[in-house]
């Protein structure tokens, strides 16, 4: 469950669940603004292939190893801290050829980027 205040929500991808498969990170935390879920991947596990309509994806490896086959038949693995972006419509395949689960964060969204819009609160200063 996670912690809420006026603006914000904390938890973590055990409190949403726990086995192999999706952690519904956006419902829980209650974001809004783009979608995003936990995905715990079996040991020497392949996923099926998929792509979307409308949502581009970005895909971070918090712990294992994950590999990623695209439609052009490349395959790229990543270790913790890797990231990869896809397309909406390019077909990718995930697949964990590691002995340990592998936890991803997934976060999806469509049509661009705010820019830089952080502001500080009236009568503050940046800390040096």
């Amino acid at each position: 469950m996670a912690a809420e205040g006026d603006g914000w929500a904390v938890s973590s991808l055990d409190e949403l669940g726990d086995g192999f498969g999706f952690r519904k990170v956006r419902k829980e935390l209650g974001v809004t603004a783009f979608g995003v879920n936990g995905l715990v991947l079996p040991p020497n596990y392949t996923a099926g292939r998929h792509f979307h309509e409308e949502q581009e994806e970005l895909y971070f490896v918090h712990s294992g190893e994950v590999e990623i086959t695209f439609g052009d038949g490349a395959t790229q693995r990543l270790s913790p801290g890797g990231m990869a972006r896809v397309d909406a419509a390019t077909v990718r395949q995930l697949s964990n050829p590691g002995e340990e689960p592998a936890v991803l964060l997934v976060a999806g969204g469509k049509d661009g980027y705010v820019g830089r819009d952080g502001r500080l609160p009236e009568g503050e200063e940046s800390p040096r």
